[in-house]
């Protein structure tokens, strides 16, 4: 039988979206961030194959029952590699700001079976309000939020997740559910007025073209399909979000 491998450029570009280097870039991340320790039984697979399982699991949502015959490993193995790997892959927040920087923050919500970190909200599902920040510039994700119950709305959101302090100091695009945050948000008609004035909806235009670039984003992460029907409990869907990030992050730069 023959399992998928990371010595086949097919299931590399198939399961995680990335060319064969910027594979080999993210698997010399997971080694030097400690990947290769050992501890306990030793590993049947060799690490590119341990990343790879990640990626398909993320991408297939396939239950572990189902992903772990493929690589030709047991369950129990699969479980140990994402338990040591996944929070290697996590996302590390941006920590610098150029001078230049714009940054684009918008929510989205991903539905999950674990009703302790979720709630029924507008997409007529249990889901968690996931917080996300782009580079305008870069359209890489820079930040993002804890996970919140999804009836949570976006202007309570984006302080209770802590990606606020990652936007200080940066000019932040953000839509009219973000109102009192101090972020940039379109002009709204005030009581009274019928009507915006050309100036205004000419900036709106502008706010909208800028801002449909975290919309972008949004929807290739969602293209993993585990951020479709999350079965992952407590901080699981979040650290599977930071993964995901980083996967996309490494497929915008080459």
């Amino acid at each position: 039988m023959g399992w998928v491998s990371a010595d086949d450029p097919k299931w590399i570009e198939r399961f995680s979206g990335l060319s064969e280097v910027q594979f080999a870039r993210l698997v010399a991340l997971v080694r030097r961030r400690g990947g290769d320790v050992q501890r306990g039984r030793p590993w049947r697979l060799p690490l590119e194959n341990r990343v790879l399982l990640v990626a398909t699991y993320w991408r297939t949502n396939l239950t572990l029952r189902q992903v772990a015959p493929l690589f030709g490993v047991s369950k129990s193995a699969a479980d140990r590699i994402l338990d040591h790997l996944v929070p290697l892959l996590a996302l590390s927040p941006a920590r610098r700001l150029r001078k230049d920087t714009v940054y684009i923050v918008d929510g989205t919500l991903v539905p999950t079976r674990d009703r302790s970190v979720a709630a029924s909200s507008k997409n007529y599902r249990y889901s968690i309000n996931l917080q996300v920040v782009i580079d305008a510039n870069s359209r890489l994700v820079v930040a993002i939020g804890l996970p919140l119950p999804g009836s949570r709305n976006d202007c309570r959101a984006f302080a209770e997740s802590g990606v606020d302090r990652f936007c200080r100091g940066a000019p932040t695009l953000a839509d009219g559910g973000y109102q009192g945050t101090g972020l940039l948000i379109p002009h709204r008609r005030r009581r009274g007025q019928t009507h915006l004035s050309a100036h205004q909806e000419a900036e709106n235009a502008v706010h909208r073209r800028a801002r449909a670039r975290v919309e972008h984003a949004l929807a290739c992460l969602k293209n993993w399909t585990i951020l479709r029907d999350c079965r992952l409990k407590g901080n699981g869907v979040h650290q599977a979000m930071l993964g995901i990030a980083r996967l996309h992050n490494l497929a915008l730069t080459g």
